[in-house]
């Protein structure tokens, strides 16, 4: 056993206060520790333990098989089957390839992606929710801001410090990012005759993005904006940052159908059912060159070799919405009422009703929180005051305007 060797100045031996300056002062065998020595040693030590347990949790989503990733999809995105698993594999296949410990003379491509779909459709929710899980950085920028280097709007660049910035400044982390670049249909050069001005906010964005889709080193500046030879920048090595560009695509489907119609067969003898009704453009079967049809360049689609779709929601999808994810529409509103000790309702009429008006209205699952916001606000503004709500109940007629939700008070007592 080790002697215990005696301090007379009874101070801490880590940072010199005598005890009169600190509340507590431990004796140990070699000497004395203060209350606050040891409290800052424990803040150090829950920090690095924290750091070690977000860092081998981001290497186990980052290691994730791509059945994985999608069953983590499965739980806040409603359907769109096809598209979460084009998706996990293409990240499974990208992460793989970063941190791919055998050595080879084969350079494996990046998969960029590009997701065509319906607004309101999911697409910038998909994304969000794999890189949450994933845990890396995800900058989403707005295609039609973006102009050519030189003219009044963003330059490309700008995306790259955008994802700077949400990586805390971080360099490595941010040349392990997702950058999602909503609206690129908004890019496509639309009808053949050639504008005597440039197209700097189409074809030269689509130009501009060549380069850094591929794998560049991009000398982007601290404060964004236009470049000058005196500014300070930050070198970005875009070779490890998988981009994911996503579209409506309007009007991508009278170019496919145009092909239909002309190797549509007519003549005497043809049946009834080969002519009467055209077949249903299903955007599944959306090829590149189709893509290039529209207006988008050879070499800009060729760089984005994953090409998923999202099928429009149907009103069974928008109630699922409505009811099923973890974080589903109807759970956030009941959870806002549980704060006032009130149980918040929706009857399945209710439900169908908000579906089929969103479905009207073609605004998709985006727009599903806006009439749930409508159909409760004069119940949201009028509850906090009424002390003995109890439950409220939301049918069908309340939702087309005709009614106030219903407020039940103890023993289901109708209040209002």
């Amino acid at each position: 056993m080790a002697k215990r060797i005696k301090n007379p100045n009874e101070i801490c031996y880590m940072c010199g206060k005598s005890k009169s300056q600190v509340l507590h002062l431990l004796e140990g065998n070699y000497g004395y520790v203060c209350d606050e020595c040891v409290e800052n040693a424990h803040d150090m030590l829950s920090e690095m333990t924290e750091k070690e347990r977000k860092l081998r949790e981001h290497q186990e989503c980052i290691d994730a098989t791509p059945s994985q990733i999608k069953s983590y999809l499965d739980q806040y995105v409603i359907g769109q089957d096809d598209a979460k698993k084009a998706l996990s594999v293409a990240v499974y296949n990208h992460y793989k390839r970063i941190h791919q410990k055998k050595k080879s003379d084969i350079e494996i491509e990046k998969s960029n992606i590009l997701m065509i779909g319906n607004t309101g459709c999911g697409k910038t929710f998909l994304i969000k929710c794999l890189a949450k899980y994933l845990g890396v950085p995800l900058a989403i920028a707005d295609a039609t801001s973006l102009t050519e280097a030189g003219y009044v709007g963003d330059d490309v660049e700008n995306i790259l410090l955008k994802l700077y910035e949400k990586s805390e400044c971080n360099l490595e982390k941010t040349q392990q990012g997702i950058i999602y670049i909503d609206e690129i249909d908004k890019l496509a050069l639309r009808g053949e005759n050639t504008s005597l001005t440039r197209d700097v906010s189409g074809e030269g964005v689509q130009q501009a993005l060549l380069k850094i889709l591929e794998g560049t080193i991009a000398r982007v500046p601290f404060g964004g904006g236009r470049k000058h030879p005196n500014a300070e920048c930050v070198n970005i090595d875009t070779t490890n940052i998988l981009f994911i560009c996503g579209g409506a695509f309007d009007g991508l489907e009278k170019l496919i159908n145009q092909d239909k119609k002309v190797n549509r067969t007519i003549g005497f003898g043809v049946g009834a059912e080969n002519i009467s009704n055209e077949e249903e453009f299903i955007l599944e079967n959306v090829q590149q060159h189709d893509l290039v049809r529209y207006g988008m360049m050879p070499e800009f689609i060729g760089r984005l070799p994953v090409i998923t779709t999202l099928a429009p929601l149907t009103e069974n999808d928008m109630i699922r919405i409505l009811t099923e994810p973890k974080n589903a529409i109807v759970r956030q509103f009941q959870e806002l009422f549980a704060m006032d000790d009130v149980k918040l309702q929706f009857e399945k009429n209710a439900l169908m009703k908000i579906a089929a008006i969103a479905n009207e209205k073609r605004i998709g699952a985006r727009g599903l929180r806006s009439i749930v916001e409508n159909v409760l606000q004069k119940t949201m503004f009028e509850l906090p005051d009424m002390k003995s709500a109890k439950k409220v109940v939301v049918n069908a007629e309340c939702v087309d305007g005709d009614t106030e939700p219903v407020v039940y008070g103890a023993r289901n007592k109708k209040i209002a």
